[in-house]
């Protein structure tokens, strides 16, 4: 008989971008990302299809479930066929990819019968990630935020967390532009530029200061890949405790409290795009039974 895994992992917006020096911060928010995957007898060939966006890749699926059949030396065993529906817009800066490498992952332990430890799970969706060409510093920071939950505070480098927190109560909203931008085709040479700059930001949230970190990276790489830093600024004169780009953008995140929404979103009328509202997640990714 057929084994079939399902698994959930929760989406993310950026604290602090590790692309410039390794070194990331990231906070788990409540978009979601599931997959279902499906063992057959096809042995080598994994198939995939993600439901809410079918025109793209499928080349993420393919190494996730490879890198965790490979990983209990099964990969001459099985094939595989893997759905993946989310409400996470892909190439946003999100951390779509992270997200799903998540919950392909839980959800192919999940059809194996098999378990692994919590960060054994996540470097397996990290070296998947390399792997398909979707991230640049393996986003072990993305990962975590998404697995986890909270914000989360790591060394890329050497693929460590160095501090959870546990942050205040905030509205999350998001702004998305309609263009995609793919973190595989970013310009890396100029985002290491401010790399000095952006450690001094993940030295700020390490010591707690999170909220100023956020807002001051959005800045930095909005202006280093030519962003417009006025939605960021537009959100902090109308109440955001803090706001900035995500990822490699084009998405802006700003943490509100219950009383400025509607000034924020006001404000945020003006700019072209659709706002998306969400609230800091704090529940691990986990597999559905």
């Amino acid at each position: 008989m057929d084994g079939v895994g399902r698994a959930l992992a929760h989406g993310a917006v950026t604290i602090v971008n590790a692309i410039s020096c390794g070194y990331g911060a990231a906070l788990g928010i409540d978009l979601w990302t599931e997959a279902k995957v499906t063992l057959n007898e096809n042995v080598g060939v994994i198939e995939g299809r993600i439901l809410n966006d079918p025109s793209e890749s499928n080349v993420l699926i393919e190494k996730a479930v490879s890198h965790v059949l490979k990983h209990f030396k099964l990969e001459d065993k099985y094939g595989a066929y893997v759905e993946t529906r989310s409400n996470i817009p892909i190439a946003k800066g999100l951390k779509s990819s992270s997200v799903a490498s998540n919950a392909i992952a839980l959800a192919t332990l999940s059809a194996l019968n098999k378990t692994l430890d919590d960060l054994a799970v996540i470097n397996l969706g990290v070296e998947a990630s390399f792997e398909a060409g979707v991230t640049v510093t393996g986003a072990f920071d993305d990962a975590s935020a998404s697995y986890f939950g909270n914000l989360v505070v790591t060394d890329n480098i050497k693929r460590t967390i160095l501090k959870i927190f546990n942050p205040e109560e905030y509205n999350v909203l998001i702004l998305i532009p309609e263009e995609k931008y793919y973190t595989g085709k970013s310009d890396v040479e100029r985002m290491r530029l401010i790399g000095r700059e952006v450690k001094a930001l993940h030295d700020l949230a390490l010591r707690g200061e999170y909220w100023t970190a956020m807002t001051l990276n959005g800045i930095l790489y909005s202006s280093i890949l030519g962003f417009d830093v006025e939605p960021t600024i537009k959100a902090l004169e109308n109440g955001a405790i803090a706001a900035g780009l995500s990822g490699k953008g084009p998405a802006v995140a700003a943490l509100v409290p219950d009383e400025s929404i509607d000034d924020v979103l006001d404000a945020w009328g003006e700019f072209e795009g659709e706002v998306i509202k969400a609230r800091i997640n704090r529940e691990k990714a986990k597999i559905l039974e």
